[in-house]
Order: structure tokens, then sequence, then C-alpha cells
């Protein structure tokens, strides 16, 4: 049985002195937060991700930085804010201008290897993999660039096609899996057994289940279209109306409604990638036992951002509702508590001080200035007093958008609209917004006042725009830019974009 924490304030005595091991983390892309079985979800199959989450620790309440891609795994790799890097959008990724996690393994002579997708520059630079195996980067070293165009807000074709071309099959992303599972197994055999004296670390960075939707058999067959369930508040008299959200709506083509044979095959493919992705962790996972690794090697999942499918009218990712900035995270092994839930909100900028202490490196002054917690801590009951911070500067918004999760509230704050809050110990949901309530004034303030603490909302929002403007003017104009369109997804190694205008 599952033992909760969330209420102890105290660290474990001898935190500091864990055994290093090998680190095999494990990395999806757009898996929403609830839809796991130890999550409680009561229809998506994820046996593997259940099976590690009982051997360790299941963090109910993780968040992503940014709810997007490449601002998220800049945030991941440096351990610090979207707004403290300047990477604002997927046009503007990593390219080792922060140092990494795995610059700090590197250097203190472990071993610090990707497999997959990164959504970096380049392999030109020194991005703190050595080597990077079979890596994904932004197109053309550019990304796409319709999502920086914000004024006047743009309006993508192709999203509304990849809900539409959703259903069973492979696409290019779940052959590129495929080769990503395949390519760390031979690591895991060759590489993860070779001792070198110090402690590696695996980063497999999966794509499922990103679009475009399109689940491989058997995987899409487990989820038959009547037992599917539909988006909670997704009717267009039902979903919130606040403006930031019609935004969003507009810019991915989703303010009118899919019908419901739509709707239930887009949200069976979701599922089917899930089981998918999880059948390929159940391989890994496997090879670890199998080849003598597991009981020196601890295991870290993570997404870099979740996925809306539909609730209260939202798709794909860039809100601020769970669905969107909720991410899965569950971390086995050594030290790890066994069979235990941890309600503690924690991040992915607490990665950098997790991958550190799991492998024994040594942080440098700098590092210590950072303002994560190691997930090893909070699994062992440290509840750090702190804002959870989240924010987005491009696809769907005019204007930023910020997000304050402190204990169970959580603020929304639009810099060019009112903002939002909800009370999650009662409205798990996210269905009912507390922002005009007179009696959520004084909490109301109090978030707004701690966001303030964290964070200069104007002017971040204004040197952002600054840097898309000039991003854009060097890109030939935003006319040009909308005649290109977009491909919808970075296209996998190998296959040639297709742009939708």
């Amino acid at each position: 049985m599952a033992v909760t924490i969330g209420s102890v304030s105290t660290r474990r005595r001898g935190m500091g002195m864990m055994r290093p091991t090998n680190l095999l983390y494990l990395f999806s892309d757009q898996h929403t937060r609830r839809a796991l079985g130890c999550m409680g979800h009561g229809v998506v199959r994820t046996p593997n991700l259940d099976r590690l989450a009982e051997r360790g620790t299941l963090l109910r309440n993780g968040y992503t930085n940014g709810p997007i891609c490449v601002p998220a795994r800049g945030s991941l790799a440096t351990g610090r804010h979207v707004h403290d890097i300047g990477i604002w959008d997927n046009c503007k990724p990593y390219c080792g201008q922060f140092p990494s996690w795995g610059h700090r393994l590197i250097a203190q002579g472990h071993r610090a290897v990707s497999i997959g997708k990164l959504h970096y520059r380049s392999t030109d630079d020194a991005n703190g993999f050595d080597p990077e195996i079979l890596p994904m980067h932004i197109l053309d070293g550019v990304g796409l660039l319709l999502t920086i165009v914000r004024d006047p807000l743009p309006q993508s074709k192709k999203f509304p096609l990849l809900v539409h071309e959703s259903g069973g099959g492979e696409s290019s992303y779940t052959d590129y899996d495929r080769r990503i599972t395949e390519q760390a197994i031979r690591w895991l055999e060759t590489e993860g057994t070779r001792d070198t004296g110090k402690p590696w670390t695996l980063f497999v960075s999966l794509v499922c289940p990103h679009p475009p939707w399109r689940a491989p058999e058997p995987f899409y067959s487990m989820y038959p279209h009547e037992d599917i369930d539909l988006p909670v508040a997704y009717g267009e008299g039902e979903r919130p109306r606040h403006p930031g959200l019609e935004d969003f709506r507009h810019y991915f083509n989703v303010a009118g409604t899919f019908d419901e044979a739509t709707l239930r095959r887009v949200i069976a493919s979701y599922y089917g990638m899930i089981t998918y992705l999880d059948d390929n962790i159940g391989k890994l996972l496997d090879t670890l036992e199998r080849c003598g690794l597991a009981d020196d090697t601890r295991v870290l999942y993570t997404s870099d951002h979740g996925e809306s499918m539909g609730q209260k009218g939202m798709f794909s990712k860039c809100n601020m509702f769970d669905e969107s900035t909720g991410v899965p995270m569950i971390l086995a092994g050594p030290d790890v508590p066994r069979g235990v839930t941890v309600d503690t909100p924690a991040q992915l900028l607490d990665v950098f001080p997790t991958v550190l202490q799991a492998t024994g490196a040594r942080p440098v002054d700098e590092d210590l200035a950072l303002p994560g917690t190691s997930l090893l801590e909070i699994a062992n009951g440290a509840r750090p007093d702190r804002d959870i911070l989240s924010q987005h500067h491009s696809a769907g918004t005019r204007s930023a958008v910020y997000m304050l999760r402190r204990d169970n509230l959580k603020y929304v704050h639009y810099v060019d609209y009112p903002p939002s809050l909800y009370d999650l110990a009662d409205d798990p949901l996210e269905l009912r917004d507390r922002a005009a309530d007179p009696a959520y004034a004084d909490r109301l303030a109090q978030c707004r006042d701690r966001l303030r603490r964290l964070v200069d909302p104007e002017a971040v929002d204004r040197a952002a725009k600054d840097d898309q403007n000039e991003r854009i003017e060097r890109n030939g104009g935003i006319q040009a830019i909308i005649a290109k369109g977009t491909t919808g997804y970075t296209p996998a190694p190998g296959e040639t974009p297709e742009f939708v205008a």
C-alpha cells in the first residue's frame, strides 16, 4: 500500500551522504500527469511505469517550468527559470549558453550520454552530452517561427489536421521511439555494464505521446472508442471563457468543437501512444535487470510538459491548467522510499540537483544558488518553502502568462488580462476561477506579491517580445512567416518537413 507524504518539513539526516549510483533518466514528450495508472486514471494502461512507482516514489504534483518543449528543456538542463536563461520559445534553443548538469558530470569524469530528442540548437554545440545518439534538434537550428508571431496572433491550420488524422498506425515518431529504445538497450548492454570508476547518466528522451497522434498496434486497439472518457467541460457552453484562453484556442484553431467520434479517436490515439511509450520503457527497465544494473542504478521518469486533450475546451500544451503544466514524476532505486506517494509540489528545474546528488557529482558554488531542490530529498520528506513558477511567452499568447503554485493555490497572471485563481484543495480540475471571489481577495493579493518576488512580469514580457521581434525581422517579417506556415511538430531525424500555410 502506498504511503502519502505531504506534511513533512524536515530533511532526513545524512541525505548528502547518499551512495552514488548510475542514473537512467527516462524522458517523454507531452505526457500529461494524470494519464498514468498509478495516478488513478481509470482508462490509460501504464503497467511498467506503475511498476516503477511501486518500487519507488510517485511525486503527484510535478510541474514544468514552461509548458512548451524548448523552454521546458532549457530549464531542465540548467536548473534555472525560463526568464533567467532567456529561452522564451521553440525558436530560441539551448546551445550551452548556461552550464547544464551534463556539463557538471563530464567535467568530473562521469559519462553523460543522451539518446533521442534534445530540441537544442545543434549537435555542434557543447550541450553537456557526449555523445548525443540519434539526436533531434529544432528544425534547421531556427525552429518553427509561426510560434513567435504574437501581434497579430496567427492561426494554425496544421493543428486541426493533426486531430483529424489521428488513429491507429505508425508515424515518424513511433518509428523514432523504436529506434531510440533499441539504441538505449544496446548502450546499457555494452556501455552501461562497463566500469569506469564513476557512475554514468543515460538520458533516454522519447517523443511519444507528442503528435502526430498515431498509435501502433496492438496499442491503439487497447482503447475501444466507446470506453474513452470524454473531456471535462469541453462544450462551447461549458468551457471557461477567459480572454487568455480564447487566444490559445484561436492560435491552435480549436475555438469550435470536434464531433464526438473525432474526440474519441484522438483521445484513443493519445492513450495508445502512452501505452506504447510505457512498453518501450518496460523494455529498458527489463534490460537494467537482465544486465545486473538495477541495484546500482536510480531511475527517474518525467516529461517536458502535458497535453490538454480537450479538457475545458483546450488542446495541446501552452496553457496553465494542470493538464498542460503538470508532468509525471517517478523516482526509484537506492535510497528512494518504496511505494510512497508524495504530494509536495516539484518541478523540472529540481532535476539539476537531483542528478548531481544521485551520481555523487559535486556542485560548484554557482549551483548552490539555483532554485531547485533534489527530488531525492523531496522523496525522503523534504518540503521546501517555495513557490512553483511556470511561464509561457509564445504560441497562443499575445503577452506573457505566468503560473504560481503555492500549497493548494494556483495563481495565473496575464500581463494584458485579468488573473485567474484556483483552489486545488476543493477544485482539483480547475473548473471554478476564484479571482473575482471576495472571499479569496487576500489570497489573490498574496499570490500576486509572491509572483513579483520571483519575476518582473512586465519587464520579462518586453524582453521576450523584443527578442522575438528581432528574430522575426531577421527571417523575413511576419507576413513571410505566416505565408510559410508550420509543420506542427519538429520532423524526426530523416523526415522531410511538410509545411501547411
